[in-house]
């Protein structure tokens, strides 16, 4: 239990996630119109509670055949990445809020740095790029890679969220790795809300779609969690321990069974 406050500000937006392609290539995309691949059901719905799998909103399937005739015109790798980035903020990324789930981001496109970089790595994998989406303390982002260069896809900002520059790269990563950068470490401060103290990060992780799936849920627990309704949390808990057996998930269950016995009488366990 010995990092409690990253359990209270990860939902805050302020927390950074990393998903490793095992099989992709970190060289340049080629032909990428032609390796198109269909987003398959069950990563789509991992990011779902039970009640709300239904079927792919219109606006999820209006982005992808977008894209798709995007694809189509043979773009080179980099002017079709900044298309999925921007179309995905315009068709599906409208309202950055915290403690948004992925059902909020596909119903009324409130989102935040855990389900805003979901939709993008579906996105990415429907389109072949290689990527990885690291989880830290308090933030959520992609990183690409693209011709032997990192490219970072930062989902809450709609504006300048695509980083492209070593510079600019070498700098927002340096927060995250107590290298000490002003520039990034502006931006997640304004991420956050407030003013966030970066240099006791003690997680920088890479994760699939299915452990950020877990996060996801990590996330919604956290709202009940808040609200003291520790028995929603730790079911939502406990799906994402089955995803992402994590230090912070399990650490964040045990806390909520013993407050729901301190503060109800309430033996969770039994």
């Amino acid at each position: 239990m010995k990092k409690i406050l990253p359990f209270l500000l990860f939902s805050l937006g302020v927390a950074s996630l990393g998903f490793s392609q095992e099989n992709a290539s970190q060289t340049a995309i080629s032909g990428i119109s032609e390796q198109i691949q269909p987003v398959q059901p069950a990563s789509f719905f991992l990011f779902l509670d039970e009640t709300e799998k239904t079927p792919a909103p219109t606006n999820w399937e209006a982005l992808q055949l977008e894209l798709d005739a995007k694809a189509s015109k043979k773009l080179d790798s980099l002017s079709l990445l900044r298309v999925i980035f921007q179309k995905t903020h315009q068709r599906l990324l409208k309202d950055y809020t915290q403690h948004s789930s992925f059902a909020d981001l596909l119903e009324t496109g409130s989102y935040d740095c855990v389900s805003g970089s979901a939709a993008l790595g579906l996105l990415l994998d429907r389109y072949g790029y290689s990527y990885e989406v690291v989880e830290t303390d308090y933030h959520v982002f992609i990183q690409v890679y693209l011709d032997g260069k990192t490219i970072i896809l930062e989902s809450t900002l709609p504006v300048g969220g695509m980083i492209t520059t070593s510079s600019a790269v070498s700098d927002y990563l340096g927060a995250y790795l107590n290298e000490g950068k002003p520039v990034a470490r502006n931006i997640n401060e304004g991420l956050a809300g407030t003013k966030v103290d970066t240099s006791d990060n003690t997680i920088f992780r890479k994760v699939n779609l299915s452990e950020l799936a877990g996060l996801q849920h990590y996330n919604e627990a956290i709202v009940h969690f808040n609200q003291q309704e520790y028995r929603q949390a730790i079911d939502l808990l406990s799906k994402a321990l089955v995803l992402y057996p994590s230090e912070r998930i399990e650490g964040l269950k045990d806390l909520s069974i013993d407050l729901a016995y301190h503060t109800y009488g309430v033996d969770i366990r039994k």
